[in-house]
């Protein structure tokens, strides 16, 4: 516990140059059960970010699609005076 304790604090150059040598000597023993792990999370983690990417393309093709349906149903024109109103609104703030 001592050990533990000093190294939360910060420990010193003995507890220092205690955990190295466990390091040393406890990693060949535990590379074997550790590596396979580890890669399991990386690919764990890629195929999420993948789905991520995924879900996201979606949703923004459906966001697209929901914008041009709104545009045909309000019409052109006043979809034009929305946005314009907008970009002046940017502007105006940008200048400020």
């Amino acid at each position: 516990m001592a050990l533990v304790e000093d190294v939360l604090k910060g420990g010193d150059l003995v507890t220092g140059i205690a955990a190295g040598a466990a390091a040393v000597i406890v990693w060949p023993l535990i590379r074997s059960l550790v590596r396979p792990l580890a890669k399991t999370v990386i690919k764990g983690g890629i195929s999420v970010y993948r789905e991520a990417v995924t879900l996201y393309g979606g949703a923004m093709g459906s966001i697209s699609d929901l914008t041009k349906e709104a545009i045909e149903e309000i019409g052109a024109d006043l979809a034009q005076e929305a946005a314009q109103g907008a970009v002046e609104e940017i502007a105006a703030d940008l200048v400020k």
